[in-house]
């Protein structure tokens, strides 16, 4: 097949699934021409425990996505999400030279806001700028040319475990694939489904994955936390195979048909079919018990992620309330829960500002993919990382300082 210079490609590597999607640059945005899903069998609360499964899975993710968009797939904008992600806020200060600001000072002011201390493990994944400060005026996106003595910076910096990043690089090469970038996936989702406005009124975004849900909040246009937490839509399923006594694989079934995140929506009269353990005759139950079994499981991850957003302190900021997305988003009830929780508006984000095959990754469950070829167009350089005798991070690094020389 052949292999076309304007195609970019996101490669999702959930806990449950694997997806790969093919976005073509265009005159007018992108299209995406190719999507490709299979289980994922090799990772665990968004982390590579077994390479050999996550290398098959992904190529076969991959075949598929290749198939459908008639191209060959070398290189790839690849996700990392995790319990390990960790986010804070930094600020740096530098005088300006020539009384007027030029990259250089931009690009030594992101050093000084990038110098706190990480622990060795750990490793700089994003460094995102949120604003500029010159002589006391705020709110400063562009500073380049402006005039001053004294520059700041308040930039948000990502980290995670080097080792995590690692292996997800390691199954890509090994699955015949160049990693292009690695991006935090509520970054990628948050491109692919927040509206600007909603980044500039205020907004948090839950990407409610099978093992993690990971949290964005974006204030005034940019992003002002991050995190991760380890619950998210397999601890459903492992509730309903308890709950019903039925095999995980009829409870992820029965949870994506019947489920409902509020009992009180369930009507009273309504049933499911139950598969039975050992070769049992299956039974028939009221969906009530159903939703009776997720709804204090959601309550739990929506509380925690409450948590989460009052510790950030930006809790009364959220003036576009919440966006939900992510495989459980899908479930019945679940804006309507949140809304009862965070006091806030909820919606479910569908991926937006994209042609092609838009009615197939109309669903919060391609978010992160399509948010990942979305950066991938919004970031000229591809510069390709494999396991070699450079330090991946080294990569990383370099990558973000030319990234900043070519954005200011």
């Amino acid at each position: 097949m052949s292999r076309k210079e304007n195609l970019i490609v996101g490669l999702d590597i959930g806990t449950t699934k694997i997806c790969a999607i093919v976005g073509e640059v265009s005159s007018e945005g992108i299209d995406i021409v190719g999507i490709g899903t299979h289980p994922s069998r090799g990772l665990r609360k968004g982390v590579v425990v077994n390479i050999e499964s996550t290398v098959a899975s992904i190529k076969k993710a991959v075949e598929e996505a290749e198939l459908m968009a008639g191209c060959g797939i070398s290189s790839v904008f690849a996700g990392i999400a995790g319990g390990h992600i960790k986010g804070l806020n930094s600020h740096g200060v530098i005088a300006v030279k020539d009384g007027e600001v030029k990259e250089s000072d931009v690009k030594r002011v992101i050093d000084a806001a990038r110098a706190v201390a990480i622990p060795m493990d750990r490793e700089v994944l994003h460094i995102l700028p949120q604003e500029f400060i010159i002589d006391d005026q705020d709110g400063i996106k562009q500073p380049i040319g402006m005039s001053g003595v004294r520059l700041e910076a308040k930039v948000h910096i990502v980290t995670g475990a080097a080792t995590s990043a690692q292996n997800i690089v390691k199954c890509a090469n090994q699955g015949g694939l160049d990693v292009n970038d690695i991006v935090l996936e509520q970054l990628a989702s948050a491109e692919a489904v927040l509206s600007p406005d909603e980044k500039d009124l205020g907004v948090a975004i839950i990407d409610i994955g099978g093992g993690t849900s990971d949290i964005a909040i974006f204030i005034e246009g940019s992003i002002r936390h991050t995190a991760v937490l380890s619950l998210g839509g397999d601890h459903l399923t492992n509730d309903i195979a308890i709950g019903l006594r039925t095999p995980t694989d009829e409870a992820e079934k029965i949870k994506k048909k019947y489920s409902c995140a509020m009992s009180s929506m369930v009507g009273k009269d309504d049933t499911i079919n139950v598969p039975s353990m050992g070769g049992r005759k299956p039974r028939t139950l009221s969906r009530q018990l159903l939703a009776d079994i997720i709804e204090p499981r959601v309550e739990e991850i929506f509380s925690l992620v409450k948590n989460e957003i009052t510790r950030s302190g930006y809790e009364d900021l959220l003036a576009s309330g919440i966006v939900i997305t992510g495989g459980s988003s899908l479930m019945d009830g679940m804006p309507e829960l949140g809304e009862q929780i965070f006091n806030l508006p909820v919606r479910r984000g569908l991926p937006q500002g994209i042609g092609g095959l838009v009615d197939v990754v109309n669903s919060p469950i391609y978010a992160t993919g399509v948010g990942l070829v979305i950066h991938g167009h919004t970031q000229p350089n591809k510069n390709r990382f494999k396991m070699g005798d450079e330090n991946l991070f080294s990569k990383v690094t370099k990558r973000m300082k030319e990234w900043f020389n070519e954005y200011f």
